[in-house]
């Protein structure tokens, strides 16, 4: 019970923080010039085990769903949109999963967020170990969408 009580959301990036201010926020040697956008927190703890990317975050809440009732206004957009306007962000990351909602959101963002700085998104592809006959065709198609030059 103890958890739940002290466990809150970060006023900046609305992940999950016992503190008002979370460690990444605070964090002085963060990229400031960069956004990573995820649907939750989970998405934040599975990007900063690869330690590969040393920008902040914005955590949504979840993901756009007519279909659940989760609108644009459900979601932690307008604090997003107010940060990049704000801050003079270089470039937001889009990395939300590739579902019908994935890609409602990452659509809906793209939009409202290209007036004020890049925006890219995450490549998607196969696994690793996964082998090309079973990958199913959305899956390969992504992966030649991202790929890059050697």
């Amino acid at each position: 019970m103890d958890a739940k009580k002290q466990v809150g959301q970060c006023s900046v990036c609305f992940h999950l923080s016992a503190e008002p201010v979370c460690n990444i926020c605070r964090a002085p040697n963060r990229d400031n010039q960069t956004i990573c956008v995820v649907a939750d927190s989970r998405d934040v703890i599975a990007l900063e085990k690869t330690r590969e990317y040393r920008g902040k975050y914005h955590v949504l809440g979840g993901l756009i769903s007519p279909m659940d009732g989760i609108g644009p206004e459900q979601l932690t957009i307008q604090p997003l949109v107010r940060r990049v306007s704000q801050q003079g962000t270089g470039e937001v990351i889009l990395a939300i999963s590739p579902s019908v909602e994935g890609e409602t959101t990452t659509l809906y963002l793209g939009h409202l967020l290209k007036p004020f700085t890049k925006v890219t998104r995450i490549a998607f592809g196969l696994p690793m170990g996964g082998d090309l006959e079973y990958a199913d065709e959305v899956t390969l198609a992504r992966a030649l969408e991202g790929r890059r030059e050697f």
